[in-house]
């Protein structure tokens, strides 16, 4: 599957290598449902944002698409909207949720701030200085940071569901980067063809200790915003669109 490119009706599986030994465990790397979030902020580890109405409905819609899955383990970041995104998964499955500080938000320089087009905090020359080096990147945590506390939280996630099926409920950039490294691409990257839509499903298919495919299934397109689907262009107060 070539980036930017969605499928809203199957799950898209990509070999990533061969062998593995052992028993087959898949963990579903979830992307929280949409936020309440009137102001356009870019919030990222910030408290207090919580899943809009439609987040919740985008929350129920996976957790059904999931019910019939041999889910024995489903784990949060602890932010408020990863949270509450997991609850009604961990709920249909009767499981306790766990949280995982590694699966949290990707540290920014830019929270709390707005990116509207002509009005944000890209406007301001004392931010310029964050934005030297796209491949670091300069104005966050590193992506390969990123990557190593990922592939931690996946790991754990399979020993604790091993043979079975874990949830992991995370965000957009973490999710992207650690799916990146596993596909062997570059981690630095054009944030609008990350194909990681609100309350998506990245699955990792581990044979074993090793992963050996990775999956993409969208179970709540039909509830997103068409303005924040993959490839979505951004438009003067579409700053909404930001934060994962």
């Amino acid at each position: 599957m070539m980036d930017g490119m969605t499928n809203s009706d199957s799950e898209n599986v990509r070999p990533v290598g061969g062998g593995g030994d052992g028993e087959t465990t898949v963990v579903h790397l979830m992307r929280h449902g949409e936020v309440h979030n009137p102001e356009g902020v870019l919030y990222g580890r910030m408290p207090g944002y919580h899943l809009s109405e439609l987040g919740r409905q985008m929350a129920d819609r996976v957790a059904e698409h999931l019910a019939g899955r041999d889910v024995t383990h489903v784990v949060a970041s602890p932010l408020d909207r990863a949270q509450e995104t997991a609850t009604p998964i961990a709920k249909a499955h009767g499981l306790d949720l766990a949280t995982d500080e590694r699966l949290i938000e990707a540290g920014n320089v830019f929270e709390g701030k707005t990116f509207g087009v002509g009005d944000g905090a890209l406007r301001k020359p004392a931010n310029w200085r964050h934005l030297t080096n796209p491949f670091r990147p300069s104005w966050g945590e590193p992506y390969i940071e990123q990557v190593v506390r990922m592939m931690a939280a996946l790991g754990a996630a399979r020993d604790a569901a091993r043979g079975h099926e874990a949830v992991c409920v995370s965000h957009q950039l973490p999710i992207w980067v650690v799916r990146s490294f596993v596909e062997r691409r570059r981690l630095w990257h054009d944030p609008r063809k990350r194909q990681c839509t609100l309350a998506s499903l990245t699955s990792f298919t581990y044979r074993g200790d090793k992963i050996v495919s990775v999956g993409y299934s969208e179970p709540a397109i039909d509830l997103v915003p068409v303005h924040l689907r993959v490839g979505a262009k951004r438009t003067k107060g579409g700053a909404k669109g930001f934060g994962a």
